[in-house]
């Protein structure tokens, strides 16, 4: 099994910025990407970001030249960098991962885990 914990959501104000950190942890041979995900009051979870284990990233249009993924000492911890905050920003943020784990006579398996979701709260 493989756990994600995210951490780093919050109030700010419209302007502002904010930085969620994502740590996976558990049978990780190794990742293939992970990304941030978000679900705002009543609508469809939507991708906000993403990151392959090559480097490439992907954003949202609706992110774009605001959201990044920054440079990560870990390749099992992704972080999202919020500049720019608007109040249709506010969401609830999960963290994604499609991992590769190793289980011991049976080889590898992928699957895709989810964190626990952070609050973000933008005031205008």
């Amino acid at each position: 099994q493989v756990q994600l914990v995210e951490s780093g959501g919050g109030l700010v104000q419209a302007g502002g910025s904010l930085r969620l950190s994502c740590a996976a942890s558990g049978n990780i041979f190794r990742i293939n990407s992970m990304g941030w995900y978000r679900q705002l009051p009543g609508k469809q979870r939507e991708s906000v970001a993403s990151i392959t284990s090559d480097g490439t990233t992907n954003y949202a249009d609706s992110v774009k030249g605001r959201f990044t993924i920054p440079p990560s000492n870990s390749k099992s911890t992704v972080y999202l960098q919020m500049n720019s905050l608007k109040p249709e920003d506010t969401a609830v943020y999960y963290c994604n991962a499609e991992v590769v784990s190793y289980y011991y006579g049976d080889g590898t398996r992928v699957s895709a885990y989810w964190g626990q979701g952070t609050q973000v709260t933008v005031s205008s």
